[in-house]
């Protein structure tokens, strides 16, 4: 199989349908584009997500508290405590482990978000440091927001930038390479992406306005997570492919190695659809707070396509990230 997010399809073919037995505490299960799975507490309800960090080696710790929390904020929801298991090689230096401790005890209290537990292991199954975070948040019930909630006619709006984790990836990770093509004040800038990396505050302040539908960005890039989406609220989407927003460092990164911007993964960017009567205020709120954000495509009945111009194609699942072929 191939490296990465496993495909859709799979995931309904031998994932989900392996999935059979259900309890009634649960309200929001496994689904293609979901963030977060949901559960009954009586008056509030418990939103949790996990995701590991498996495409990099630089800055996990920071990485593994953002990426599982960002996924907790897709649901409107502020995360609370987040437990970390910590699977490393017998080469790691207790010097390494303390960075890593360090780094993500850091990137908590910068969203208070408290480290409450998890699981530290070196073993000898991995040939790098691996970190899987479970993050944890607390709604009151019915005020939860989901990715299949898009509505027909709702505008698609993203914040920040196409590819802004995965080109601070490469250029953490390919510094020297990228010296060819880059300056040192374009490999900084670039590198920098990832102080970005966190959506919790768009999170909270879209549901206070009343997004119908979230998804954080991650493996596939902003052209994955709208399919997503969209395939998450059973509707079609058209994507002003013109209007997405890509940092110039992106650019020359994608254009040295071949990659597709479009594609690549982009933790710290946040896609949203709200109704048109909602927009300016969303829009008006997300600057002031300063966050850049875009409209980038709208909800509609059927067909799922990328318009460029007078160009109009289709959009394809997720396949593969671009991160991959990079560093692969």
């Amino acid at each position: 199989m191939k490296i990465g997010k496993i495909p859709s399809d799979v995931l309904r073919r031998i994932v989900y349908s392996n999935i059979t037995h259900h309890r009634p505490e649960v309200l929001v299960r496994p689904n293609i584009g979901e963030d977060c799975s949901v559960i009954d507490f009586g008056e509030y309800v418990c939103v949790l997500s996990t995701d590991p960090i498996t495409g990099t080696t630089k800055d996990i710790g920071s990485l593994a508290v953002h990426i599982s929390c960002n996924d907790i904020a897709s649901n409107g929801v502020d995360p609370l405590g987040i437990m970390l298991t910590i699977l490393a090689p017998p080469s790691t230096t207790e010097e390494e482990l303390a960075q890593v401790m360090a780094d993500a005890n850091k990137a908590a209290a910068s969203i208070n978000v408290e480290i409450i537990g998890g699981h530290t292991e070196i073993s000898s199954a991995v040939n790098q440091m691996i970190i899987s975070g479970t993050a944890i948040g607390r709604q009151l019930k019915g005020q939860v927001v989901v990715s299949k909630g898009a509505q027909l006619g709702d505008v698609v709006i993203m914040t920040k930038h196409a590819g802004l984790e995965g080109a601070s990836i490469i250029a953490k990770e390919l510094e020297e390479k990228l010296t060819t093509i880059l300056t040192s004040e374009e490999i900084f800038n670039a590198q920098s992406f990832s102080h970005d990396i966190s959506v919790v505050t768009e999170g909270v302040l879209a549901w206070k306005i009343g997004v119908s539908s979230m998804h954080d960005v991650t493996e596939g890039g902003i052209l994955g997570a709208i399919w997503e989406l969209a395939e998450a609220s059973g509707l079609g989407v058209e994507v002003y492919l013109d209007s997405i927003p890509v940092k110039a460092e992106t650019l020359k990164i994608s254009e040295f190695l071949s990659l597709d911007p479009y594609r690549l993964i982009s933790s710290g960017v946040m896609v949203m659809t709200i109704s048109e009567d909602k927009l300016s205020t969303l829009l008006a709120t997300l600057k002031d707070s300063g966050i850049d954000v875009t409209v980038v495509g709208k909800i509609v009945s059927e067909g799922r396509v990328i318009l460029k111009g007078d160009e109009r194609k289709p959009l394809d699942p997720p396949d593969v990230d671009e991160l991959y072929k990079a560093l692969g």
